[in-house]
């Protein structure tokens, strides 16, 4: 058995996630507590106590997610319970980043909070929204969007696996586009709990913002556990400007259907979602 760990993003949230391990364990509540330290915010109440709404907030939303996975880690970790590899969706990439020790726990905390500060403030002026696309090719999913450009900006923006594509833009352009998906045979469609132009263009400054926070922080570029990119799917090698890789990562496409089949092609058989729900 080769195992592969996935670690989720943004839109995996829920208020009360994870406090039923809060409660049991003391080493989930300790990486609770060293997170709160760090940040000067109480995680543990804004996880379990927020309404949705607060919670759904970027700045919130992406440190609340990290701190739960790298809780659940913890957990495996006692039960010696450990990945030959792993990815993770936007987001998550940083859980898997600090997992491989690439970034440190403290390094990685701190980031995450800033991504999540920058995608949420420099998000442009706008009404943005993100959909979920499932039961329909990429192809007829990237039709649908160039068909419903005529309403506004939106693009695909999340390739998560066969037939399942999350796609980002202007409100109104998502909705056409969901209903011509719909029209093209998508089996469902549905919108998401983000609130901005996710993994689009839009996001260049927030993404040139973040390039400036990653010079701050030390980053190796190899790990005790390969990672594969979310950009082009590929395991991170001594090669990679990984600060602009991590920057990138904000305005381009996830490759996340890809990254599974390196997964597979690399003998991955038994993959373990950590996180939210």
């Amino acid at each position: 058995m080769k195992i592969g760990f996935l670690f989720p993003g943004q839109g995996a949230q829920s208020v009360g996630m994870g406090k039923d391990l809060y409660e049991q364990y003391n080493e989930v509540k300790q990486i609770y507590s060293n997170a709160s330290s760090l940040l000067g915010i109480d995680l543990a109440k804004l996880t379990f106590e927020s309404d949705e709404q607060t919670l759904c907030e970027t700045k919130n939303t992406q440190i609340t997610i990290l701190v739960m996975s790298l809780a659940i880690l913890e957990l495996l970790k006692k039960n010696n319970i450990n990945a030959e590899m792993s990815a993770g969706l936007s987001l998550g990439e940083y859980s898997a980043l600090i997992y491989s020790n690439m970034i440190s726990f403290e390094d990685g905390i701190k980031i995450v909070r800033k991504r999540g500060e920058l995608m949420q403030d420099l998000v442009p002026e706008g009404n943005w929204s993100m959909a979920a696309i499932i039961g329909l090719e990429d192809e007829k999913v990237e039709q649908a969007c160039n068909e419903a450009k005529q309403f506004g900006f939106v693009v695909p923006a999340n390739y998560n696996c066969p037939k399942q594509v999350a796609i980002s833009g202007e409100k109104e352009a998502v909705l056409q586009a969901m209903k011509i998906a719909k029209e093209k045979g998508a089996k469902l469609v549905r919108e998401l709990k983000t609130s901005g132009p996710f993994h689009t263009e839009k996001l260049k400054n927030a993404a040139d913002s973040l390039k400036q926070e990653l010079e701050k922080i030390e980053i190796k570029n190899t790990g005790i556990v390969p990672v594969v990119k979310n950009i082009d799917a590929k395991v991170y090698s001594d090669k990679d400007d990984i600060k602009q890789i991590l920057s990138d990562h904000i305005i381009s496409p996830v490759r996340f259907k890809e990254s599974i089949q390196t997964m597979l092609d690399n003998g991955i058989d038994t993959f373990i979602e950590i996180g939210p729900r």
